[in-house]
């Protein structure tokens, strides 16, 4: 998605000239475009990443919006307390971007995985979190950012096309319509791809309702979701994120809230590193039981 939200950028760069990118030395053969277009607006920080947010901060308290690019965890996880301190208690638009959500980086372990990153944000003050699906979300995620022009953090991984019957047109969508559906899936980030290959695969269309998650708080349940819940009465929660803090905790708080009562509730997520070892993306999604072969089990014990 990196590439995506570059183009994205420099469309809302070249109409908000009071935009800043920083970047803490990454974006090597996706970012050199946007470098080019703006010039001195866009500064390597080099690694240096809590100085970079404080230093948007800064920035923003004079009229700027600043995007802030890194690598997820090096930008979430190593300026914690700048973000909190600096860039949400000031109520600034300082604009997180981390790539490589979940287990995006595979391979190079755990220290450049990012699991955690929506439960530690999300519950920071005035901080709204985006976590796009498929390419075609990013644009929808800056232009709500930009407008907002308060804190927030960009959550990218792979740039899937939508392959579902509908389009995701706000940040908690219905992406299926089932005739006598059985079981709802709400799922958020890129790994909805998984639910897809599992639906359709095993032929479940016509049993399954998916809606995605897109925005951290997302507000209120939209009436789809809870009419889809009031038929099926089983839901399945995925996500590339820890139980705590992720979707499937907030599902489950707004459920019980809004004395809305299903039979069955389950949550896929992330499991750290069951193994031991690291390995690709596809090898901690299936440790972790949310690659599609899990998913269709799953259903299909539901069903």
């Amino acid at each position: 998605m990196r590439s995506i939200f570059a183009q994205s950028l420099i469309r809302i760069a070249e109409k908000e000239p009071k935009t800043v990118f920083l970047t803490g030395d990454i974006g090597f053969n996706a970012l050199e475009e946007l470098r080019d277009i703006l010039k001195e607006r866009f500064i390597n920080m080099g690694v240096a990443e809590q100085g970079m947010i404080s230093v948007a901060a800064g920035m923003a308290s004079r009229g700027y919006q600043v995007f802030c690019y890194s690598i997820a965890p090096f930008v979430t996880y190593r300026c914690l307390e700048q973000i909190r301190n600096d860039v949400c208690f000031h109520n600034l638009p300082v604009y997180i971007v981390g790539n490589g959500g979940g287990y995006g980086y595979g391979i190079m372990g755990s220290s450049h995985h990012t699991l955690e990153d929506i439960a530690i944000l999300s519950g920071l003050p005035n901080m709204h979190c985006y976590v796009p699906a498929f390419g075609e979300d990013v644009s929808r995620c800056l232009d709500a950012i930009t407008t907002d022009r308060k804190p927030a953090y960009l959550r990218l991984g792979l740039a899937r096309p939508n392959p579902f019957q509908h389009k995701s047109e706000n940040f908690f969508s219905k992406l299926t319509s089932a005739e006598n559906p059985k079981v709802t899936i709400a799922c958020s980030g890129p790994v909805i791809s998984n639910v897809h290959a599992a639906i359709t695969e095993n032929k479940l269309d016509n049993l399954v309702e998916v809606f995605s998650v897109s925005k951290i708080p997302y507000g209120k349940l939209p009436a789809e979701f809870t009419d889809s819940l009031a038929f099926t009465k089983k839901l399945i929660v995925v996500e590339e994120h820890i139980s705590t803090g992720g979707i499937g905790q907030q599902l489950a708080t707004d459920l019980l809230s809004g004395g809305i009562h299903v039979d069955v509730f389950r949550t896929l997520h992330a499991k750290g590193y069951p193994s031991g070892l690291f390995g690709t993306q596809q090898y901690h999604q299936q440790q972790s039981g949310i690659d599609k072969e899990s998913i269709s089990k799953i259903i299909s014990d539901l069903l």
